[in-house]
């Protein structure tokens, strides 16, 4: 019985090991397409994901560049932040989502594919260990990417990330 017991408890030992490993695996895989997102939608996921955002203006209108807006963000943003703060085991605050104000181009905050979150030493320890450095970006801000081409940049005031 002693012996079964070890062999149990050994086999209970290593699905627990891949349990915690799998979402570092997911939030590398997290595809950044999808569906577009109302605000109220995302932040309903966001939230029931424990994940807060912040607005210096208090508000969600895409179009004001002091709110911080969710709507038109591509649901595989949403999942691949989700992931990311499961992965990290880190506290995950937005501070950018698709507003105006930002940088424009494909992969941009207003399409969908960017976020911006806050710089916690939890989520800039995880970064910078669980990604390849990936020299800097044309503004100077170190990038660390995922196998998978998600990229992660470290601006002045914040990580901003974008979901490919």
């Amino acid at each position: 019985m002693s012996t079964h017991l070890s062999a149990r408890s050994g086999a209970v030992a290593v699905l627990a090991a891949v349990a915690l490993a799998a979402p570092v695996v997911a939030a590398d895989t997290a595809a950044a397409r999808g569906t577009k997102l109302t605000h109220a939608q995302a932040a309903s996921k966001l939230r029931a994901a424990g994940i807060s955002w912040t607005s210096s203006g208090h508000c969600s209108n895409r179009n004001n560049r002091s709110c911080t807006s969710f709507t038109r963000i591509n649901s595989g943003t949403v999942s691949g932040i989700i992931t990311f703060k499961r992965a990290s085991r880190c506290a995950v605050t937005i501070t950018g989502g698709t507003e105006t104000g930002h940088a424009s181009g494909q992969f941009s905050h207003w399409n969908g594919y960017k976020v911006d979150i806050s710089p916690t030493g939890c989520v800039t320890n995880y970064i910078k260990h669980t990604f390849r450095y990936a020299g800097k970006r044309g503004d100077g801000a170190p990038m660390y990417k995922s196998s998978t081409g998600n990229i992660y940049a470290r601006e002045s005031s914040h990580w901003d990330i974008t979901y490919k």
